[in-house]
């Protein structure tokens, strides 16, 4: 999970402080996600998902496909 969290984060072009700031969760805390020493929320990891542009499922390592699912009308704007 942490590499993948690390791997689409850079590759988004996107800082761990942007992360901070879209997720509600301390920089500190992320990284530590991203360094697999601590375990996110569903509600981050449905935040990040949404921000990274993948599934929550690809996020926990439960596929190796990143592409998003198709997004339910209420959150095809996010």
């Amino acid at each position: 999970m942490d590499s993948r969290l690390r791997e689409l984060r850079k590759k988004k072009g996107i800082t761990q402080m942007r992360i901070q700031m879209e997720i509600g969760i301390d920089q500190s805390d992320y990284s530590k996600i991203e360094r697999g020493e601590r375990y996110m929320s569903l509600e981050q990891c449905r935040r990040l998902a949404l921000l990274l542009g993948t599934s929550m499922d690809y996020l926990v390592g439960l596929t190796d496909n990143p592409e998003p699912y198709a997004r339910s009308k209420q959150y095809q704007n996010e």
